[in-house]
């Protein structure tokens, strides 16, 4: 399979980045991932072979964000931004500052600072694409999720700002929502509590990380003049953030 160039998946140590560099190198793309657990990074990579590296990358610090885009090689023609994640369900009232400005670093400006970086390859690459992964929560606020809806707002409107700032360069741009995904999500978001992380999908069949990452994997692959601007994806069980249908346990 003649190679598709090299795609870049940050957050891509666990879930839906390290399902979506296993699905894109499976479509014939180069790999290269980043986050910060490089020994869960480089477990990932021995899973793919010889077509994936793995980076360290803090997307929060800018100085681990050049070095990172730096050991990229010129053809780079995808970039999935998908490190982020929540922390906490506190109400506005109850904020933890720490939360919020963690939040809004990983979500949007790790998201700016990727971009950013990479923007160039891509461009010159002929046939660019950038895929962010966003949330539902980009666009159905809900109560005590106002740092996390805020962030993924943020993120989303720097979506839509990159699609007209890059209308007429060979660069596409696309949105990935998911809805309920069972991954390490809810463990992070609520601080290691295995229990109450569990009780967020009981009852329900949620998205898998493969779900999602088939998702990007379509987008990624269409023609070179199609761009798929946004992609909202659900469990069955589920119609809104708030609105969820449960069986009985």
């Amino acid at each position: 399979m003649a190679s598709k160039g090299t795609a870049v998946i940050t957050g891509a140590s666990s879930g839906i980045g390290a399902a979506t560099a296993r699905r894109l190198a499976s479509e014939g793309f180069k790999v290269v991932l980043g986050a910060r657990r490089t020994d869960r990074l480089h477990d990932v990579v021995a899973d793919i072979g010889p077509s994936a590296r793995g980076i360290h990358l803090d997307v929060t610090d800018t100085a681990s964000v050049e070095s990172f885009c730096s050991q990229v090689g010129d053809d780079c023609r995808l970039l999935v931004n998908n490190a982020g994640g929540a922390l906490g369900l506190s109400p506005v009232g109850e904020a933890d500052e720490s939360h919020w400005q963690t939040m809004y670093d990983t979500n949007v400006m790790g998201l700016m600072r990727m971009t950013r970086a990479l923007l160039a390859k891509l461009i010159d690459s002929g046939d660019g694409h950038i895929v962010n992964v966003g949330s539902v929560a980009a666009f159905e606020p809900y109560a005590g999720g106002g740092g996390y809806n805020a962030a993924k707002h943020a993120a989303r409107a720097v979506t839509d700002v990159l699609r007209i700032e890059l209308v007429g360069k060979p660069v596409r741009v696309t949105e990935v929502d998911p809805g309920l995904v069972e991954t390490e999500f809810s463990l992070v978001r609520f601080d290691g509590d295995e229990e109450r992380a569990k009780s967020v999908y009981k009852g329900i069949t949620p998205l898998s990380a493969e779900d999602v990452a088939d998702v990007i994997a379509f987008v990624a692959t269409r023609p070179s003049h199609v761009d798929i601007d946004q992609v909202v994806i659900r469990p069955r069980d589920q119609a809104r953030v708030w609105l969820v249908h449960r069986e009985p346990s």
